[in-house]
C-alpha cells in the first residue's frame, strides 16, 4: 500500500497521522519464510522535516508463526517495532538519506517495503522457545526438553587419537 507524503513533504509544519492495514502476510530472508499469524495497523506520524523530507515515526505488533532453531517446536514470533526515520523525496534524496532507498517511489511512501525493512532490522538472531531450550539429541533426534532420551552422547576428542592408537597398538590381545 502506498501512502501519499506530498502535502508533508511540501508543507512547512505540517503533521499528518493515519493507521494502514498492513498487506504483508510473511516474511522472508535467509533464515526462512516466516507468515505473519497477527498483526495490528501501522500507526503512523507524518511531519514535515524540511524541504522534501518528512519524518516518519510510528509502530506496529506482529506476532510471526516460526519453529524453535534448537529442538523445532513451533513457536511464535512477537516483535514490537517503533520507528522513527526520514524519508525523503526521491528527487531530492542524497547519499544521507539512505532510509528512504525503496521505500519511497516518487512522494509516496511503500508501507509493505518499509515495514519489511524494520521486521529486517529487528528480526532476532536465534529464535528459541525459552531461553533453557534443551535442543534435540544428535544421535536419536528426541526433544529433550520432553525427556531424556538416554542415548550415549560422549564424542572423544580428536586431538587424543593418535594416543589412544598407540595405546591400541601396544594393548596385548
Amino acid at each position: 500500500m502506498l501512502v501519499n507524503l506530498s502535502d508533508v513533504l511540501t508543507s512547512r509544519g505540517m503533521v499528518v497521522q493515519t493507521a494502514v492495514p498492513l498487506e504483508l502476510d510473511r516474511f522472508e530472508n535467509r533464515s526462512g519464510d516466516f507468515p505473519i499469524v497477527e498483526s495490528t495497523p501501522v500507526e503512523f506520524t507524518f511531519t514535515n522535516a524540511g524541504a522534501d523530507k518528512a519524518r516518519v515515526e510510528g509502530s506496529v505488533k506482529l506476532i510471526f508463526a516460526a519453529e524453535c532453531d534448537r529442538c523445532l517446536a513451533e513457536t511464535p514470533v512477537r516483535l514490537e517495532l517503533s520507528f522513527d526515520r526520514i524519508v525523503a523525496s526521491p528527487d531530492a534524496a542524497t547519499e544521507d538519506d539512505e532510509d528512504s532507498h525503496g521505500c519511497m517511489e516518487e512522494n509516496q511512501l511503500d508501507v509493505e517495503a518499509f515495514v519489511y525493512n524494520e521486521i529486517l532490522v529487528n528480526w532476532p538472531v536465534k529464535i528459541l522457545c525459552r531461553e533453557d531450550c534443551k535442543g534435540v539429541c544428535p544421535v536419536c533426534g528426541q526433544n529433550l526438553n520432553m525427556r531424556d532420551c538416554g542415548c550415549d552422547t560422549f564424542v572423544p576428542d580428536p586431538r587424543m587419537a593418535v594416543i589412544k592408537d598407540i595405546f591400541n597398538a601396544n594393548k596385548e590381545v
